[in-house]
């Protein structure tokens, strides 16, 4: 079998391997990508698109129970979860298409196999343990992924005790659920079972759900659920579980006290581990600290070389955030003048749940640790026109500036299409903008990024609408 020589290998073709090897095109170098299952990786197939779909189906779900209000008499709705479930693969498969005619628009060779590392500037490809091609580069990038941590005891069996895989593709409904893990997985699915009518308990070990998020953005999403029907258990732990035929009985630990809850299904959501096995990692410089390889702000590792990007390179475990950080990479290997280390502070995180959740930066609490006075502004859904024209008066707004210099430190949102909006404050982080640009900037009417402008006012005690 002939060696393959390129001027760049990518081992992994999710949202950072498959971007990675475009702009490696762009900028002429001759680019291999080697992925095992399917284009697109985690977050196309089995993530972040086909989740959307459920969840733009659990929206739909969720209007149609309001249909007086808007005027319409409907006789009874129902739905079909076979169908549910159809549209959003049939989604992912389109998307999954598409990122193959790019690469091959772009000249990308790809390997259909298992890549990893055979010495030296080499990667061996293998397809059910049987060779496919050996590839050498001076570079090559690791993209590997992630995938889901186990609980010991309570490990997934695919039935009863679901990942996010199982969650995706349901063959029935369940009509009660416990979700384990309030991060955006947990979350996600919790709210879009809960809207299909499942009952919904989420357990979370910390103290309040979504741990990362903005103390404030916590409480106001906790509230938002229990009103919605779902149970939350904060500082809770699940200490066993008793499978029956086709339910399963948890032992939930909380306060000191002990409970027991029977469920259809539980969902596992308790993070991610690094996919760095079988990468021939043994015998080089290449770090690993806690599943993750440890890279540098260009996503250099300690091996001249090689590189690692996304969830491989540890969190935020983010496919805009491999994206971007895979195309830092290439343009630092291809020698481009001012490629800026990735700022971790100026990626944006968002939960799809309803109502939605975005942020981007420090929290309130994080900013006064790092030494910071902080002004802080809050503008409420209800004082925006089109928010309330749309029937969605619950959310909320918060920036936070620092007192002395105006430079916007965070910005923090919960309500209808805020995933959709964050993306204002963050290109203001990006440009370094102060609150007097912010103040400025025209806002159109009637949307709701108003309530963007208003919570900006607020911090400095000028707020119009409230």
């Amino acid at each position: 079998m002939p060696d393959q020589s390129f001027d760049l290998v990518i081992i992994g073709g999710g949202p950072g391997g498959y971007v990675t090897a475009i702009r490696a095109a762009q900028l002429g170098m001759k680019t291999a990508l080697v992925e095992r299952e399917h284009l697109g990786g985690i977050c196309l197939n089995w993530g972040c698109i086909p989740t959307k779909a459920l969840l733009r189906t659990s929206e739909i779900a969720h209007l149609l129970q309001h249909l007086p209000e808007y005027g319409f008499d409907a006789v009874k709705t129902s739905f079909d979860i076979e169908k549910v479930v159809k549209r959003s693969r049939a989604v992912a498969k389109q998307l999954s298409g598409g990122v193959a005619h790019l690469l091959r628009k772009n000249k990308v060779t790809i390997f259909d196999g298992a890549g990893k590392l055979a010495g030296k500037q080499t990667v061996a490809v293998t397809k059910d343990d049987k060779p496919v091609a050996t590839l050498t580069a001076p570079h090559i990038i690791l993209a590997t992924g992630a995938r889901a941590r186990q609980l010991p005891g309570i490990e997934a069996d695919g039935k009863l005790i679901w990942t996010y895989k199982e969650a995706m593709v349901p063959t029935a409904m369940p009509k009660s659920l416990l979700v384990i893990g309030s991060g955006a997985i947990g979350i996600e699915f919790a709210s879009f079972y809960s809207a299909m009518g499942a009952k919904v308990t989420v357990v979370e070990t910390m103290d309040r759900i979504l741990p990362v998020e903005d103390a404030e953005i916590s409480a106001f999403a906790h509230k938002a659920f229990e009103k919605q029907g779902m149970t939350i258990m904060t500082a809770a732990t699940v200490k066993s579980v008793a499978k029956a035929a086709d339910s399963v009985t948890a032992t939930i630990e909380a306060g000191g006290k002990t409970q027991t809850i029977t469920v259809d299904r539980i969902i596992s959501a308790v993070g991610i581990v690094g996919n760095v096995e079988n990468l021939g990692l043994e015998g080089t410089a290449v770090k690993v600290e806690r599943t993750h390889v440890v890279v540098d702000g260009h996503g250099r590792t300690a091996e001249p070389g090689v590189y690692a990007i996304g969830d491989l390179a540890g969190p935020p475990w983010l496919a805009h955030k491999a994206s971007h950080e895979g195309v830092i990479c290439v343009e630092t290997i291809a020698g481009l003048k001012d490629v800026h280390a990735l700022n971790v502070g100026n990626i944006p995180g968002c939960t799809y749940c309803r109502p939605q959740i975005a942020s981007v930066g420090m929290t309130e609490a994080r900013a006064k640790e790092a030494g910071h006075e902080v002004k802080v502004g809050r503008f409420p859904f209800i004082g925006n026109g089109k928010a309330i024209a749309m029937g969605e008066p619950e959310g909320m707004i918060k920036t936070i500036f620092d007192a002395k210099t105006g430079e916007l430190l965070g910005a923090h949102m919960i309500g209808a299409e805020v995933t959709e909006m964050i993306q204002g404050y963050t290109v203001a982080r990006t440009l370094e903008t102060t609150e007097a640009e912010l103040m400025h900037t025209i806002y159109p009417h009637p949307t709701i990024s108003e309530a963007m402008h208003e919570a900006v006012l607020a911090a400095y005690g000028r707020a119009i609408h409230f």
